[in-house]
């Protein structure tokens, strides 16, 4: 038997809110925009190129797409403040934009290491810096970086992004400590193995190894994460700040 949907226009777990996702087009961002969207929530959808898919996401919970490209400040900014004028105050944030240049630490280029730190933790900070001046003002603020269970773990060929997601539990960990006391939360989500179009890619060899690290037995589908995050994203989790949320099917346990 399914969960049931939640009410049209109702978040079940607490008051209407204005939600900015970065990276929304696709994947886990997408299904976070969609999921905010069904609990009620004014939503925009953040892209860096895909406008049409971050604009089809956005038609189907009545919220608006916006240019944002997170390792630019001042496309953050003006992202920040279109969302402000269209829809007001930004109290919900989900930094979810991130990008892989995978490579072995012996050949991994510059290039490769800047891009993705660059990305994935640069954007979270650009983003975050802009939207948690007008949090403290209102005395609420969700924040949720989407991290991954390789910050923990590490994983071989992914020194730049394993570094990224790693850093990203103490940007998490210190926003929370600073910002808590004025009703602002700031949590980690740490997906495992997911179902996206970058693991569509991958070999049924590749799928197997994946899989088999899961002690449940399968991938983990975009969806589930987006629960998770909506749930943090929550009056009802106004108790919750600093968390790693694993979201792998126990893939990361003892870590």
């Amino acid at each position: 038997m399914s969960d049931p949907e939640p009410s049209e226009g109702v978040d079940p777990v607490g008051t209407a809110r204005v939600a900015l996702v970065t990276g929304g087009s696709g994947g886990i961002g997408r299904a976070t925009a969609v999921a905010l969207g069904q609990h009620g929530h004014r939503v925009a959808v953040g892209y860096r190129r895909d406008r049409e898919s971050a604009e089809k996401a956005a038609a189907e919970i009545d919220g608006m797409a916006v240019e944002l490209d997170v390792t630019e400040p001042d496309s953050v900014d003006a992202a920040f403040s279109g969302v402000e004028e269209a829809l007001g105050p930004v109290e919900i944030l989900v930094n979810n934009a991130g990008i892989t240049a995978d490579g072995l630490i012996l050949r991994m280029s510059d290039d490769q290491w800047r891009d993705v730190l660059s990305t994935n933790l640069d954007g979270a900070f650009h983003a975050t810096r802009r939207a948690s001046a007008t949090m403290l003002r209102r005395r609420f603020g969700r924040i949720v970086n989407v991290g991954s269970v390789v910050g923990s773990t590490g994983a071989a060929g992914q020194a730049n992004y394993a570094a990224a997601k790693a850093g990203l539990i103490g940007l998490t960990r210190s926003v929370a400590r600073e910002l808590a006391s004025r009703g602002v939360t700031c949590n980690l989500v740490a997906p495992g193995p997911i179902s996206t179009a970058m693991t569509d890619a991958l070999t049924e060899k590749q799928l197997g190894e994946l899989v088999g690290i899961v002690p449940v037995g399968r991938m983990g589908t975009a969806e589930e994460v987006a629960r998770v995050i909506a749930f943090l994203c929550s009056d009802a989790a106004s108790y919750v700040t600093g968390a790693v949320v694993p979201v792998d099917g126990g893939a990361s346990m003892g870590h």
